[in-house]
C-alpha cells in the first residue's frame, strides 16, 4: 500500500518510512523543503517518492496524496498541522494518522472532524504513537476484566529525556491549558499532583508529577471511567526544560538512541485493580511501529468504520500488544 508521511524529513517520521518499508509499504514522503528532504532520504537512494508540498498549496498536498491508501502526520506541532493535513486527506479520500501529545489538537480533531470523516468513508486516528496511543491501548487492555473503572492512572518513567528539534518547537507552541478527566468530564488542569510511584525494576520508586497528555483525551473518549490521571517521573521533565541538553544520538542500526522507558497503567474499581505495563527503549523509535501496525490493522481491505477515532476504540489493543512485543518493540507485563 501506498501510505503517505508528512514531515518526512524529520527525526520521527525517519523511523516511520523505515517501519513502512519494512512492512513492504510503499511510503511516499512529504516534506517542506526539497534539499533537507533528499538529504534525509539519502540513504534509500531514489527508492522513495518524494513530494514537496507545504501546508499552504493544497494543490501541491492533493497531487502528493492522490493513490494513496493512508498519510501518517509527523509534523509538529500539531495545532498548525493536522487541520490542513486533515482537509487534504478527506479531499483525497485518504485515511488519516498523527502522533501528537498536544491534546488540544488531539480534541479538536476527534470533536471537529468525526463526521466529515464519516461523510468521507475515511478513518481520522490522532495521537497513534509513544504518548497518546500507546497509554490508550494500555488503559483498554487492563479494562478486559471489568466493566468500568473509577480511576486509572498512566505513570511513565523515562530514563532521560534527549529532545528533538520538534519536540522543542511544539513545546513553545503548546500554550493552551492541560486538561484532566475528572467527575466524568475533561476539565483544566488546576493543581499538578505529584506523588511517589513505585514503577517495576530498573526504575523502581520515582517522584513523579500529573502532566497530562494525550493519553487523558483518547481514554476519556470511549472507555467507561470516571477519572484519569496522568503522571511522568521528574528527572526527564528537568531533562526536557535545560536548553543545553542535547538531542538524541543513534547507538544502532536502526538509529535508536540508548534512552528507555517504562509505561506504568492501572485500572481501579471498587473490587479489583487491574495492572499492565510496557518496557522499551527509544519513545520516538517506538511510534513507528505503534502507528504502522494501526495503518496494517485498519487500512487492509474494506474498513467498515469511518469517523474519528481513538487507536483503542479501533482494535483489539492486547493483540496490538502482544504483536508488537513479538516484534521485539516492547516487553509485556500484566497482572491483576
Amino acid at each position: 500500500m501506498r501510505v503517505a508521511v508528512y514531515g518526512a524529513a524529520g527525526h520521527t517520521a525517519r523511523f516511520v518510512v523505515a517501519e513502512l518499508l519494512r512492512r513492504g509499504h510503499s511510503p511516499v514522503a512529504i516534506g517542506r523543503n526539497e534539499s533537507t528532504l533528499a538529504s534525509a532520504l539519502a540513504s534509500y537512494d531514489g527508492a522513495v517518492e518524494r513530494h514537496v508540498a507545504g501546508l499552504g498549496s493544497p494543490d501541491l498536498l492533493d497531487r502528493a496524496l492522490a493513490g494513496a491508501g493512508a498519510v501518517i502526520n509527523c509534523a509538529g506541532p500539531f495545532l498548525d498541522t493536522a487541520e490542513p493535513l486533515i482537509g487534504a486527506a478527506l479531499r483525497a479520500g485518504v485515511h488519516y494518522f498523527d502522533v501528537t501529545a498536544e491534546q488540544g489538537s488531539a480534541l479538536s480533531t476527534l470533536e471537529r472532524f468525526d463526521a466529515p470523516a464519516r461523510e468521507r468513508g475515511t478513518l481520522v486516528v490522532p495521537a497513534a504513537g509513544f504518548y497518546g496511543g500507546l497509554g490508550d491501548l494500555l488503559a483498554t487492555a487492563a479494562m478486559r476484566g471489568i466493566p468500568s473503572a473509577e480511576r486509572i492512572e498512566i505513570a511513565i518513567a523515562l530514563d532521560s529525556w534527549w529532545p528533538t528539534n520538534g519536540t522543542r518547537r511544539t513545546g513553545e507552541r503548546n500554550t493552551l491549558p492541560r486538561v484532566v478527566f475528572a467527575g466524568g468530564r475533561l476539565e483544566p488542569l488546576q493543581s499538578p499532583q505529584t506523588k511517589l510511584w513505585d514503577f517495576p525494576e530498573p526504575f523502581g520508586s520515582q517522584d513523579v508529577l500529573e502532566v497530562p497528555l494525550t493519553e487523558t483525551v483518547l481514554i476519556a473518549r470511549h472507555l467507561p471511567v470516571r477519572e484519569v490521571r496522568n503522571f511522568i517521573n521528574q528527572a526527564p521533565l528537568h531533562d526536557l526544560d535545560d536548553p543545553a541538553t542535547p538531542g538524541p544520538v543513534a547507538v544502532d542500526e536502526r538509529g535508536r538512541s540508548n534512552q528507555h522507558f517504562l509505561v506504568d497503567v492501572t485500572a481501579r474499581n471498587a473490587d479489583v485493580e487491574y495492572r499492565i505495563t510496557v518496557a522499551g527503549r527509544d519513545i520516538y523509535a517506538v511510534t513507528a511501529p505503534i502507528v504502522a501496525e494501526a495503518v496494517d490493522r485498519l487500512c487492509a481491505g474494506r474498513q467498515s468504520r469511518a469517523g474519528a477515532f481513538a487507536l483503542g476504540e479501533l482494535v483489539d489493543a492486547y493483540d496490538v500488544l502482544e504483536t508488537l512485543a513479538g516484534l521485539g518493540e516492547i516487553v509485556v507485563a500484566s497482572h491483576a
